[in-house]
């Protein structure tokens, strides 16, 4: 059995030994954790947002384009729908939608089946941005998930799975 190398100290290790030494009887696991996956966050979201402004839009502004993309052909939801996966409230939605549709990216149009509906549909435009911004994004992530092999990688992701999932229980 190899020995993994000594792991260098971060951020969150001098938080936690600020806590052991002003409360000794806290058990900070959780925070270990839950502080690193919040740092980690933070971090790629940042990266990936610089990822994308070349292509003129934001990570929100991604995502609704990024939804659209994955809906299949002929990548159109109605705005109901976007901000139910986005977790966005109607509101927030019309900022994102405005903005893309008057650069191009997507367009709004009548529901035939609801007369007070919309449909929100990928331009050619849109389509091709998204799929270059997916490629930068997914880059940015690639690089930054190469600090582990690949069997970390996925022991991580199935970890992360189980994690997520025990968050969802009441």
């Amino acid at each position: 059995m190899s020995e993994r190398p000594q792991q260098r100290q971060d951020p969150v290790d001098a938080i936690i030994q600020q806590w052991a030494t002003v409360r000794p009887d806290l058990d900070t696991a959780a925070m270990e954790v839950f502080g690193r996956i919040n740092r980690l966050s933070h971090a790629m979201a940042d990266r990936v947002a610089r990822a994308y402004a070349p292509y003129g839009i934001s990570r929100g502004e991604f995502d609704v384009l990024a939804t659209l993309r994955r809906s299949g052909e002929p990548y159109t939801l109605s705005p109901r729908q976007l901000s139910a996966t986005l977790m966005l409230t109607t509101g927030g939605m019309t900022g994102r939608l405005d903005k893309l549709e008057r650069a191009g990216l997507l367009r709004r149009s009548p529901d035939p089946h609801d007369r007070r509906g919309l449909h929100v549909t990928l331009t050619d435009k849109g389509l091709g941005l998204v799929d270059e911004a997916v490629g930068a994004g997914l880059a940015v992530q690639t690089e930054a998930l190469s600090a582990l092999d690949a069997d970390r990688a996925g022991l991580l992701a199935g970890l992360l799975r189980e994690l997520l999932a025990g968050t969802d229980r009441p």
